[in-house]
């Protein structure tokens, strides 16, 4: 459907929250002495948390000089948060994003507005580096993008590929990509402190699939705070295992020969996966977590096929 929006020249952004009132007076503080060029707004999407998030903002509120909106979305899980957040948005020219465990460097916001100012560009997304309290040796540079880091180039460019993909703790969108309908896939939902996910990767695939223009900005940068919990080697196969799991339940079949559901190849291929994984691991212990991933995702894959099996 396509509706008409009287559009105000402004950017909303927008911060998805559950329980992560810890992380907003810092959040707030930065963006509030953001420059930018055209006025914007924070707005706080507050996904039923049970902390004291709703009364924290009030004082935020008041204590920086930056217009701060609350709206409580009782449809649990990130994707319908990112979703509310689209609606509540329709009358600003621009939308960006940033997560509440994350903190925006100076011209973060100035930055996405000089790439929209373009109005051919559709969406914009930058430089995410990570700030870990301890670094144990499994946790290699290879595993850091899992954690969200993006760093392709300290040159602009236009996104053509997978390869480079930008997510939604880091992006800003010209709006009118939202006005006939569009919004994230809330069957790739994410509830709570939950692991998983994957709206934003299945946002950038329809965007890249449907020739929208994607630039990625490395002066739209900030840096993501990674909590204790997940500097975990269990962090890394759960968020693999679920991707797969979904992958399996989503993704366009296969059409193979099937056992209970799943092609009859996984079995053989995951067997082998498990062989490399057991040698990996004490020859080339780096290189092992990485395959630990692969097996989890292709087991969790497994899964998803047969879920969907037995739900058809």
């Amino acid at each position: 459907m396509i509706t008409s929006y009287p559009i105000k020249d402004q950017i909303t952004v927008a911060i998805c929250c559950y329980n992560a009132a810890h992380y907003l007076p810092n959040l707030i503080e930065k963006l509030s002495i953001q420059e930018c060029s055209i006025p914007f707004e924070v707005l706080i999407i507050n996904n039923n948390s049970n902390d004291n998030t709703q009364e924290l903002i009030a004082r935020l509120a008041e204590a920086h000089n930056v217009t701060l909106r609350l709206v409580n979305e009782f449809e649990q899980g990130i994707a319908f948060a990112r979703n509310r957040a689209i609606q509540e948005s329709l009358s600003s020219r621009y939308l960006a994003f940033i997560d509440a465990d994350e903190l925006p460097r100076k011209f973060w916001l100035q930055a996405a507005i000089n790439v929209l100012l373009d109005d051919e560009i559709d969406c914009v997304g930058g430089k995410i580096s990570v700030s870990l309290s301890s670094r144990p040796k499994w946790l290699s540079d290879e595993l850091l993008p899992f954690y969200g880091e993006v760093n392709y180039s300290d040159q602009r460019f236009q996104i053509h590929e997978l390869s480079t993909p930008i997510w939604s703790g880091n992006i800003a969108y010209n709006m009118r990509i939202f006005h006939q309908g569009l919004r994230f896939d809330t069957r790739y939902n994410r509830k709570g402190n939950a692991l998983g996910g994957g709206e934003d990767s299945m946002m950038f695939r329809h965007l890249l699939k449907n020739k929208f223009k994607l630039i990625y900005e490395p002066r739209m940068e900030i840096l993501h705070l990674i909590p204790d919990e997940k500097i975990k080697r269990g962090y890394f196969l759960k968020i693999h295992y679920i991707a797969g799991e979904k992958s399996g339940l989503y993704d366009i079949d296969f059409n193979e020969k099937k056992i209970f559901g799943i092609p009859r190849f996984m079995f053989l291929q995951l067997c082998k996966k498990i062989f490399l994984v057991l040698h990996l691991r004490f020859v080339k212990h780096l290189v092992y977590m990485r395959e630990a991933m692969n097996v989890t995702y292709h087991l969790g894959k497994m899964v998803g096929y047969y879920k969907k099996h037995i739900n058809e």
